[in-house]
């Protein structure tokens, strides 16, 4: 899920410490390295783009990865859309803002449906980088309702919403939403 890197419409709350133009530019850089790190013939690469028309048209992603729009809604609301939109079989979905992941966090989270129903790759902050389901049936109708996004509320709101299902986590991974959380990568970077 990507949002196009404009001053002001991506990653405002880390703008807000760093400035926007700064924030937007980290986004793009992010967002290109992580594309390069998850090419891969075991899966394919989807990105679904935000602002819809902007993001369709956009020279800023690379042409070779086809693009769904996003369409309205919360984050979640935009989720369940891409769960029902994207081709038949197992689909994870993550976010462009987590610098750590690398191809077997992929790999470990489609693994993991061989077996269970759903899986999150949870965040530092009570979030998650990483939702996917195995899609066997159709897409629970109550996926993602009623989640309060952007507090340390919404992986177990998230979970909520599957009751029943058998659910898997994989790693824990830092997210990127403000200046103390780009320290924190940087910290964990320099003692590795």
């Amino acid at each position: 899920m990507v949002k196009e890197p404009r001053p002001g419409r991506v990653k405002t709350r880390l703008g807000q410490d760093i400035g926007m133009t700064r924030s937007a530019w980290w986004f793009r850089h992010q967002s290109a390295a992580l594309l390069r790190r998850l090419v891969d013939p075991q899966w394919d690469v989807f990105l679904a783009v935000s602002p819809d028309g902007e993001g369709m048209s956009s020279r800023v992603w690379p042409p070779k990865f086809p693009r769904l729009p996003q369409g309205s809604g919360d984050l979640g609301d935009r989720m369940a859309r891409m769960f029902q939109t994207v081709p038949a079989g197992p689909v994870c979905i993550i976010g462009a803002d987590i610098p750590g992941i690398q191809r077997q966090h992929i790999a470990q989270a489609f693994l993991a449906l061989g077996n269970h129903d759903a899986v999150f790759g949870p965040a530092m902050d009570g979030g998650f980088w990483l939702t996917g389901l195995k899609r066997v049936g159709p897409v629970p109708v109550d996926l993602f309702k009623d989640v309060r996004w952007s507090t340390r509320h919404a992986l177990a709101d998230s979970l909520a919403t599957l009751k029943g299902k058998r659910i898997a986590m994989v790693a824990a991974l830092q997210d990127v939403d403000t200046y103390a959380d780009l320290c924190a990568l940087r910290e964990q970077k320099s003692t590795t």
